[in-house]
């Protein structure tokens, strides 16, 4: 199984250990209580999401993986969504050391 197969596998288990934020709001409000290890932002978001999206990442200092289009999220979770967060410091290490 290759890195990025691992990932969205992760992710997958995060969901179902109720350790994300899903949707671009719930994700921002939840970065400004710097409550986020981790945000996924798919590829294939449109350009004020996308723009807000790392924006506020960069200002809060939140990592940002971008390489999955909003259908692979989707999947991974079992629900359709282009911006995801981890709350959970532990997945979102394990997700940021497999894209290295």
């Amino acid at each position: 199984m290759n890195p990025q197969q691992q990932i969205l596998q992760r992710l997958g288990l995060a969901r179902r250990a109720q350790k994300l934020v899903l949707g671009e709001e719930f994700v921002v409000a939840a970065a400004q209580k710097q409550q986020l290890a981790l945000i996924f932002l798919a590829s294939d978001t449109g350009t004020n999401t996308n723009k807000r999206i790392k924006n506020k990442a960069n200002f809060y200092q939140i990592p940002l993986i971008e390489i999955f289009t909003a259908e692979q999220l989707s999947q991974a979770i079992g629900q359709a969504r282009k911006v995801i967060g981890v709350t959970d410091a532990g997945f979102a290490k394990g997700m940021v050391s497999l894209m290295q």
